[in-house]
């Protein structure tokens, strides 16, 4: 398998997880994703922010246009603009990945930012993108037990690839 088709078949993976998990916490209470529990942010609806807003954060470096704006984006909003923000940017990283050639996906990108200095591929940074994900879903699913919510969606990488081929996205 070569790297292209690797990176690509993970954010592929990352959008479909993503519809999964809005799709499942759309019809939860607003009562049930702000509720307070302790993990490393305080509720569902804020660690589906920071997976948005993380996502956005490294999308503007792979996309090398830096234009993401932490004070701008760090404003918590509502459930529906989380949703939104998460799907569509999801969207758009599945559509910049597979525009890509595999030389594109090895290209280094220097970030020089208050908190790190580094140089890696863009394949590098977008698995760190799908990882970081990855881990912040696993505590929505723990978060959401702590509140009631026990009915969370297989999304583990093996479904998805045995059923990639049945309807994109379902």
């Amino acid at each position: 398998m070569s790297l292209k088709t690797l990176v690509t078949h993970s954010v592929q993976y990352n959008e479909w997880v993503v519809s999964k998990y809005v799709n499942w916490l759309s019809s939860k209470s607003d009562e049930q994703l702000n509720k307070e529990v302790i993990s490393s942010f305080p509720t569902i609806l804020a660690t589906l922010h920071h997976i948005w807003q993380t996502q956005e954060y490294w999308w503007g470096h792979i996309a090398e246009n830096d234009d993401f704006d932490f004070e701008k984006n760090s404003a918590q909003t509502g459930k529906e603009e989380i949703f939104s923000g998460l799907k569509n940017n999801s969207e758009k990283l599945t559509k910049y990945v597979e525009s890509l050639s595999e030389a594109d996906l090895l290209k280094n990108v220097k970030i020089e930012s208050p908190w790190f200095q580094c140089n890696f591929s863009k394949y590098e940074y977008i698995q760190h993108i799908i990882m970081h994900g990855i881990y912040h879903r696993g505590q929505v699913v723990t978060m959401g037990r702590n509140v009631g919510i026990t009915d969370a969606p297989m999304t583990d990488y093996n479904f998805w690839n045995i059923y990639k081929n049945d309807s994109p996205l379902q």
